[in-house]
């Protein structure tokens, strides 16, 4: 059965077509191939068809035309980030949303991130798929985009079959070809030679930091359009982030093993599958699902990060610069995770706790991360920034995507001992990374809270050591 397409009026009067299929948590898929959309055509592409319906099995999936596009008003309208971001809250307001989750590809990613940093009590998660912060992320060389340009005044037949194409993969020659078809469907030559280029100028990055929602950034390792790397700064940028990446060249989730992707986000938004297509049922549902038992985590290496003083700088500097300085914490850290291969665990309050695969990694890390201060600091000494760090290896305990036990415990208690620029490490810590040309200062044994036995900690000296 086909969805039912209902109409919504923007407040500047313009009508947008939309449709609602399936029940649960609602999943707002604003156009995907934008500007290029026509929701009910997407309904005809087998592939396309497949993907929503799946997810609608269990989510409640939104999809709409923007103006200009597919069955919206059809007349000559200026595209901006503005009037993206009017077209989906016309659609939202429309349907009563009071919390939704957002699912953005590609170029309208931005539209995704600018509307859940400025609404974030409606946004409840975030995933990005192949998705870029600002139109400088896409790789595509200036010859091909010239090229491009020039077909799309010639010839539009031509200019939609050799972007499709591109998209798609060239072995996916039918496919690419439906949604060709699409395309010159979707807009007039006219309306896509006066849109063309629009999406290029967008540009959120400043956004990404500011972030508060769960968010999923879906990458395809061969996409030709967007180094991967441009998605793992996403991830690094974006507090409490996750990277997921899926094999593949293919722009569209729904192509290749579709079901990997779906699963990935059903893991995501904290739904379990039960065989097949079965419908899901919250993880906290505990009636239906048990939680899953906790299994070791295997050898970790865990950190915490710690601001010192963070309800005096509220005091000191007023809500929003403080506010500020805590965003400048988590960009800092996220990009030292990044650079290190560390992995957010999640956030502390005024810090966060980390785990990475290598000792040496977490230390490299801790030092980028006290360098970084070091250096605002100097800059600014009037809103100095102190943090304190401990480092601890073990066997966790993993549930979820926590981290448990006593290694954690123990990297925790570590941490609160630092002062002000520190990073202190569990002897285990200075063992393993024993010849790596690390300094250690030995601070003698600590009694901690909750262990019985004095624990020798040490210093990292990263001023002598890093200049």
């Amino acid at each position: 059965m086909e969805p039912r397409i209902q109409y919504a009026s923007t407040s500047d009067g313009v009508s947008i077509a939309y449709w609602s299929i399936g029940e649960g948590l609602p999943i707002v898929n604003p156009p995907p191939a934008m500007p290029w959309s026509h929701i009910e055509l997407e309904w005809q592409i087998p592939e396309w068809r497949h993907f929503y319906e799946h997810l609608a099995d269990n989510y409640r999936v939104i999809r709409y035309d923007s103006r200009g596009a597919g069955l919206s008003s059809r007349q000559p309208y200026e595209y901006s980030l503005e009037t993206h971001l009017l077209d989906l809250e016309a659609v939202v307001d429309r349907l009563g949303l009071d919390t939704f989750a957002l699912f953005g590809v590609f170029f309208n990613v931005p539209v995704v991130i600018e509307y859940a940093a400025r609404h974030p009590e409606r946004v409840s998660h975030i995933m990005s798929w192949c998705g870029i912060a600002s139109g400088a992320d896409v790789s595509r060389p200036a010859h091909v985009t010239e090229h491009l340009e020039k077909l799309l005044t010639l010839d539009y037949e031509l200019f939609t079959e050799t972007l499709a194409h591109t998209i798609f993969g060239w072995s996916e020659g039918e496919a690419a070809h439906r949604f060709a078809v699409y395309m010159r469907d979707s807009l007039t030559p006219e309306q896509a030679q006066s849109c063309w280029g629009t999406n290029a100028t967008f540009d959120v990055t400043a956004r990404l930091p500011t972030i508060t929602q769960p968010t999923l950034v879906m990458h395809r390792r061969d996409f030709p359009m967007l180094d991967i790397e441009s998605s793992k700064r996403m991830a690094a940028s974006i507090p409490d982030a996750r990277l997921r990446v899926f094999d593949g060249s293919s722009l569209s989730p729904y192509m290749g093993d579709m079901r990997v992707v779906v699963d990935a986000i059903d893991d995501f938004l904290g739904l379990q599958r039960i065989e097949g297509r079965t419908p899901l049922r919250h993880a906290h549902d505990t009636d239906v699902i048990e939680h899953p038992a906790a299994v070791p985590g295997g050898f970790r290496t865990i950190m915490f990060t710690d601001m010192e003083g963070s309800t005096g700088l509220t005091q000191r500097l007023g809500d929003e610069r403080a506010q500020d300085l805590i965003r400048l914490h988590n960009t800092i850290v996220g990009s030292a995770l990044y650079a290190q291969g560390g992995t957010l665990v999640k956030h502390t309050g005024d810090g966060i706790m980390a785990s990475f695969p290598t000792a040496s990694g977490a230390i490299e890390c801790a030092i980028a991360i006290q360098r970084a201060f070091a250096s605002h600091n100097d800059a600014a000494p009037a809103e100095l920034v102190n943090v304190r760090i401990g480092i601890n290896a073990g066997e966790p305990v993993a549930e979820g995507d926590d981290l448990f036990g006593t290694a954690v415990q123990l990297a925790s208690r570590v941490c609160a001992r630092a002062d002000a620029g520190e990073i202190l490490t569990s002897d285990v810590v200075r063992q393993l990374v024993a010849g790596k040309g690390f300094l250690f200062a030995d601070r003698g044994e600590a009694e901690l809270r909750g262990f019985e036995d004095p624990v020798r900690i040490y210093d990292v000296r990263w001023r002598e050591d890093h200049g």
